[in-house]
């Protein structure tokens, strides 16, 4: 049978296939690591956000003082930072990535600046029909993107800033699925 999985996963409903089901939880990763960071490295609390492969924490800088503001500033103060804090910020991945069993990438901000210092480009397999192949050609040949790939990337990027809301919404109702999943039903007998 086309589709079928010998264990009943696989396909459409089992939301993550094997990736998801072989990773640790990371529910209390932003908790975990709020608590780990230094208390004097970001003005509040830093935008920590997980994936399968990933864990972005980015925080936010004071902006210069005495500068004039603009992005030379922040970029400037930014990479300051990524510099006084490196080795801290390895040690602490290396704990994460230990306990979570997902990279971590680090950023900064300020204000409308946004620097991620490293990050993984994490290739995804698709299997697209020639209408689908024809819009990546077409974004292609225009110059938009250098290639499928990257108008692909471009066209996730588009619905990602289009659809947040909803994608957000979607993410909530997806935990909370999780979550009745992993308390199961109660089998024992009284």
């Amino acid at each position: 049978m086309r589709g079928h999985h010998p264990h009943g996963r696989g396909g459409r409903g089992f939301r993550g296939g094997w990736q998801q089901a072989d990773l640790p939880p990371a529910d209390d990763a932003a908790a975990w690591l709020t608590g780990r960071l230094p208390d004097d490295w970001f003005a509040g609390a830093p935008d920590i956000t997980v994936d399968r492969e990933e864990i972005y924490v980015v925080g936010e800088l004071p902006a210069p003082e005495g500068a004039e503001s603009g992005s030379a500033a922040a970029e400037g103060r930014i990479g300051r930072f990524r510099e006084d804090t490196r080795e801290k910020r390895m040690q602490i991945a290396d704990e994460a990535e230990a306990r979570y069993g997902r990279k971590i990438a680090w950023g900064a901000s300020i204000g409308d600046t946004r620097v991620l210092f490293s990050h993984l480009a994490v290739p995804v397999m698709t299997r697209l029909r020639q209408e689908e192949r024809r819009v990546l050609d077409t974004l292609v040949d225009a110059g938009v993107a250098r290639s499928r790939s990257d108008a692909l990337a471009w066209c996730v990027r588009l619905v990602g800033e289009h659809t947040e809301e909803w994608l957000s919404g979607l993410r909530e109702a997806m935990s909370a699925v999780d979550k009745v999943r992993a308390e199961g039903p109660n089998l024992t007998k009284e």
